[in-house]
């Protein structure tokens, strides 16, 4: 087929996205139903339903389980194979969503069949009908269709009533409440590659774990959904912190930031305010492995960053800091000016000046306290070097906090 990369990338990207896909001849021989975690597998559900597929037409279908799929006729084959995509949600459910799904479908009521069904739910990825995937798939069809425009088909309603699900949920014992493997699975997957974007920096990553942020995606552990997001927050927070110091950020810079985030942790009032929260903590994170990782330095400037960030109020003349190393002035400024692009002063004065930034931000300390915190003996010098740096003086700096963002 002459779209073969093409298909392979848009299998790759939904892929990541964590979205099955999966190419079946259309009319090959009936088996034994696929079943994974109490469902049917989208193939053996459509192909039974819909076995005869129109050329250049994409399908859109959305089963008695609210779960979404698009499939399609593969063109330029020997035999007929359909491109099959999903399950996937358009949006999250909401609880009572998920008690109607289960009366619908003859589902237990009792509390280890609903964490069931809530479990598979979280473990299934979210993409709105504006998503890019969608849009990536329109430009797909438009390629191996080699048309800018094509049937879309919705054939919910037209799908039977007895479609062939799995039974196997119906009547789920209690000690089988944890064998959702592949929701288990998932999560640890979505924290580790989580975990991995901000290691390496990657803040751009955001929107591909924000289903990672919603409340859906919590386990619940605690009986009340506002502890239970306060304590799935608290695990983010230690992840994403043991993450940002494997890229190289050192403990001073994280603690700060990790004790922040536990103080806004706790000071959650309402259910809604997690997601951001969520979302505040990954760019943060990644920011700092940014801006602070050390990995990249020699040996000799990573210790003369930790001296100088360890204790800003100190004396940290470049003399005193090559001194303490046993190192010439003269060495230790020519090897930073060069791993840094920066001279010692330099890098000094800068992180003076966020931290003074910092303290202005989060306290009520005096301009002269924050300028004794800084290093900086002088008040005067202190507002002088502040505006030079920033263009506004420490007090304007507080009192316009909404114009310094």
């Amino acid at each position: 087929m002459f779209y073969q990369r093409e298909l392979s990338f848009l299998r790759d990207v939904f892929k990541k996205n964590y979205v099955e896909t999966e190419v079946t001849e259309q009319y090959a021989p009936k088996n034994e139903p696929n079943v994974q975690n109490g469902f049917l597998y989208p193939q053996s559900i459509f192909l039974s339903v819909f076995p005869k597929l129109l050329p250049e037409t994409l399908y859109k279908y959305t089963d008695p389980f609210a779960r979404n799929y698009r499939f399609l006729l593969l063109p330029d084959t020997s035999a007929p194979l359909v491109l099959s995509i999903g399950p996937f949600l358009t949006s999250a459910l909401t609880e009572q969503q998920l008690l109607e799904i289960g009366e619908n479908n003859g589902i237990s009521p009792q509390k280890h069949s609903h964490r069931y069904l809530s479990e598979y739910y979280a473990g299934l990825p979210t993409i709105h009908e504006n998503s890019p995937l969608l849009i990536m798939l329109n430009a797909f069809c438009e390629k191996i269709w080699e048309s800018p425009s094509f049937l879309v088909k919705d054939v919910t309603k037209n799908a039977p009533t007895d479609i062939p699900f799995s039974k196997t949920m119906l009547n789920i014992e209690p000690n089988e409440t944890l064998v959702n493997k592949k929701a288990i699975e998932q999560r640890y997957s979505f924290e580790n590659e989580m975990m991995r974007a901000v290691s390496l920096g990657q803040p751009h990553m955001e929107n591909r774990f924000r289903a990672a942020f919603s409340e859906s995606f919590f386990e619940q552990r605690a009986s009340n959904p506002l502890r239970n997001a306060k304590n799935y927050g608290v695990i983010m927070n230690t992840l994403l912190r043991k993450a940002a110091e494997k890229g190289g950020v050192h403990p001073i810079h994280l603690d700060q930031t990790s004790s922040e985030f536990a103080r806004k942790i706790e000071r959650l009032s309402t259910l809604s305010a997690v997601a951001g929260l969520m979302s505040e903590m990954f760019r943060t994170y990644c920011r700092l492995v940014r801006r602070y990782s050390l990995r990249k330095f020699s040996l000799t400037v990573q210790k003369t960053m930790l001296i100088i960030d360890a204790d800003l109020s100190a004396d940290l003349s470049p003399k005193l800091l090559a001194t303490s190393q046993g190192l010439s002035l003269g060495y230790l400024s020519t090897i930073f000016k060069k791993e840094t692009g920066k001279t010692i002063s330099e890098y000094i004065r800068e992180r003076r000046m966020e931290y003074a930034e910092f303290l202005l931000n989060t306290t009520n300390l005096q301009i002269q306290t924050i300028a004794l915190h800084c290093g900086i003996m002088d008040a005067q010098y202190f507002s002088k070097l502040f505006k030079k740096t920033l263009g506004k003086t420490p007090s304007l700096y507080r009192r316009l906090p909404q114009e310094n963002n």
